[in-house]
């Protein structure tokens, strides 16, 4: 009784459709009887596990000849070892698939129409895909640079077909998407051999500037961390209504950058005062005229 049921439902249901097929398999299993059917299902099971160690091996050989590959970045090597895992395990499935009896070339045509539904129901996400792809391909940052993208910054800790994660110096996680992250100017702190510290120091009006830019000069010369090529600049920048401002540019390796402006911050004002200069402030002039006196 039963399996004429499952005969009357696989012809009624399409001759090249997933489910059809299935339930007609289904029925050929009950009519074989449980021992066939476990040994075929044993016999894929054994064939996906040899499939999933053939897919380790594979991957294993790939990451070392990546590795030793001058061309190919972590960010790259990472996103090829996940693409050949994927696509190696969807050959696994629908082998498995075959060897149950399915007859998967229908249903692989078939996703020829679905794939444009997917597509538009997952554009998101295969765009995602495709600004990854790009990010790999030009590769504008590797894992452990200090970037700056859109209006977040942080170091890359880690990156996938679908987003990249990045941890601030205050320890918090961004996870921005691939599109998010393309789509952006990129600005990395970290893949260059030296970087220019922007410094400014203000002195009033009356200051003695010779002696102000030896002071800052005399500080900068103590650090090691600043470069002696090219030679820092220290020049008078700006006039601004209450001081007069230094701009102060030392160049340094990146992973130094900060230890340098904060150290400077730090000392600028107790060597000024060292030296008798003094810090500026806003000033206003008020000049009363006596109208008697005038008059």
């Amino acid at each position: 009784m039963i399996s004429a049921m499952m005969a009357l439902i696989g012809e009624a249901a399409a001759a090249d459709s997933f489910f059809g097929q299935f339930i007609y398999r289904l029925d050929g299993w009950m009519q074989l009887g449980p021992v066939s059917f476990i040994v075929s299902f044993f016999t894929g099971l054994l064939m996906v596990l040899v499939g999933k160690l053939l897919i380790a091996w594979l991957c294993r050989i790939l990451k070392r000849s990546l590795a030793r590959s001058k061309k190919i970045n972590d960010l790259m090597a990472r996103f090829i070892l996940q693409l050949v895992n994927i696509i190696g395990w969807i050959f696994l499935a629908v082998a498995f698939l075959q060897h149950m009896g399915l007859n998967m070339g229908p249903v692989l045509a078939g996703l020829g129409i679905s794939g444009v539904i997917l597509g538009f129901a997952f554009q998101e996400t295969i765009g995602n895909l495709l600004s990854g792809v790009m990010i790999v391909i030009n590769a504008p940052f590797r894992i452990g640079d200090y970037i700056e993208t859109g209006a977040f910054s942080g170091t890359v800790t880690d990156m996938d077909m679908i987003c990249v994660i990045l941890s601030t110096p205050d320890n918090k996680k961004i996870t921005m998407s691939n599109k998010l992250v393309w789509g952006n100017p990129i600005v990395n702190f970290s893949n260059i051999e030296r970087r220019r510290v922007e410094l400014t120091v203000s002195v009033p009006y009356k200051a003695d500037l010779a002696l102000a830019k030896q002071v800052i000069k005399n500080i900068i010369d103590t650090y090691p961390e600043v470069l002696a090529d090219p030679a820092p600049v220290i020049e008078v920048n700006k006039l601004n209504t209450s001081s007069v401002d230094f701009v102060v540019r030392p160049w340094t390796k990146p992973a130094d950058y900060w230890k340098v402006y904060w150290r400077f911050n730090g000392e600028i004002l107790d060597k000024m005062a060292q030296s008798g200069l003094s810090v500026p402030f806003n000033q206003l002039d008020v000049h009363i005229i006596d109208q008697s006196k005038a008059n």
